[in-house]
């Protein structure tokens, strides 16, 4: 088969200028395929270095459109996107990966969670509530989400009395039974329009309780084989039921009795991969690449243990970014430094991570703890 991706006549284009655009726009040069991107901050991360960029709203219908009139393929690297503009496009003949009725989905945490239902994946109990007077039967504490909006843990609440409920927090909510999960963990699967799956070894997450972002991960994860192989069955139902072209991280919790449970998903390479530049054979980022031309899978295999730390701003800082301890992290034995581009801190502000790469999980989480010590984002 014939692929011209990389002839002058062909555009990618990535809804999403950001970091995850960033590390996608890396491989696409591997691949030599002209970029255009879009994105509503004129300084993200990846208006340097793309082919064409775009300064424009992702709600915005008309510049959405317009945006996708001009690429041959267009892709994404943030769910919460125009879908109308992307369907009218997708029914013109451009093909959209993830596709736009799926974002839609996925854009709605309320049919993402009927869709786990429907289709018999695992997952905690919920009901579908307009206002907190609509909540009943869920003894405190429980989960509440909104619906629509929420990002990188904003939307998400946990309730443990009725005094919790913010004024600013409305409805319409999924509230879910607060499940005693033992882990977090990931597993990130891929599928070309063959329909060709694969999936990457799981990876297991720490959160930052306070910001409800991921701290650290590290892979492979300490779970028992049995239930990595439930993990990757999940996983694959999920994006076959789907029917998915392109990459999907799937956000698990292992419960005490040892069950796993979908908690969320994401369609485009996702924090929960950002370990796999360095740490396995091919990266989530060639394999959305991969996936969304339609070429063959690459090996997921591990080559080395892992541990991702993300580097958030620090609290009480905001401006113009200073890293302070850079120096002695590189010194670190395996240390792979990523940087954003964002020239602005703020608190909890994602500015970029370190990969830690070792013979064995435990050095490498060893050596994350040193880094989560060492290395902060602050601001002049």
């Amino acid at each position: 088969m014939k692929h011209n991706f990389s002839g002058t006549g062909f555009v990618l284009g990535i809804l999403g200028g950001g970091q995850l655009g960033r590390m996608l726009l890396q491989r696409t040069i591997d691949f030599n395929i002209t970029t255009a991107v879009m994105d509503p901050d004129p300084m993200a991360p990846c208006s340097k270095i793309c082919d064409r960029f775009v300064n424009a709203k992702f709600s915005d219908y008309e510049a959405v459109y317009q945006f996708g009139k001009t690429v041959n393929l267009l892709t994404v690297e943030i769910e919460h996107v125009n879908t109308d503009a992307l369907l009218q496009l997708e029914k013109e003949g451009l093909s959209v990966y993830p596709q736009p009725s799926i974002l839609a989905m996925v854009q709605d945490k309320g049919l993402q969670k009927q869709f786990y239902e429907e289709n018999g994946i695992p997952t905690a109990p919920f009901k579908i509530v307009n206002s907190t007077r609509d909540i009943s039967g869920f003894p405190f504490p429980y989960i509440i989400k909104k619906r629509t909006g929420g990002y990188d843990g904003k939307g998400v609440m946990k309730i443990n009395s009725e005094g919790d409920f913010s004024d600013d927090f409305q409805g319409p909510f999924v509230v879910e039974e607060c499940i005693p999960f033992v882990k977090e963990i990931a597993v990130i699967v891929s599928r070309n329009d063959n329909g060709l799956i694969q999936t990457f070894p799981s990876c297991e997450m720490v959160f930052n309780t306070e910001a409800n972002l991921v701290e650290y991960l590290f892979a492979p994860s300490d779970i028992s084989e049995k239930l990595e192989q439930e993990a990757t069955e999940i996983a694959r139902k999920l994006i076959e039921k789907l029917g998915l072209t392109g990459i999907l991280a799937v956000e698990m919790f292992v419960t005490k009795d040892d069950k796993i449970l979908v908690n969320e998903i994401a369609p485009r390479p996702h924090n929960s991969g950002h370990h796999t530049i360095e740490a396995n054979v091919t990266s989530q980022y060639e394999q959305h690449l991969r996936a969304i031309l339609n070429l063959p899978p690459g090996d997921t295999s591990i080559t080395k243990a892992s541990a991702m730390v993300n580097l958030l701003g620090e609290k009480g800082f905001s401006g113009e970014a200073v890293y302070e301890g850079l120096e002695e992290v590189l010194q670190f034995s395996g240390t792979h430094l990523h940087l954003y581009g964002k020239k602005e801190t703020r608190p909890f502000r994602k500015m970029g991570y370190v990969t830690i790469t070792a013979n064995t999980v435990a050095n490498a989480i060893s050596i994350a703890d040193k880094v989560k010590d060492i290395l902060k984002v602050k601001s002049k």
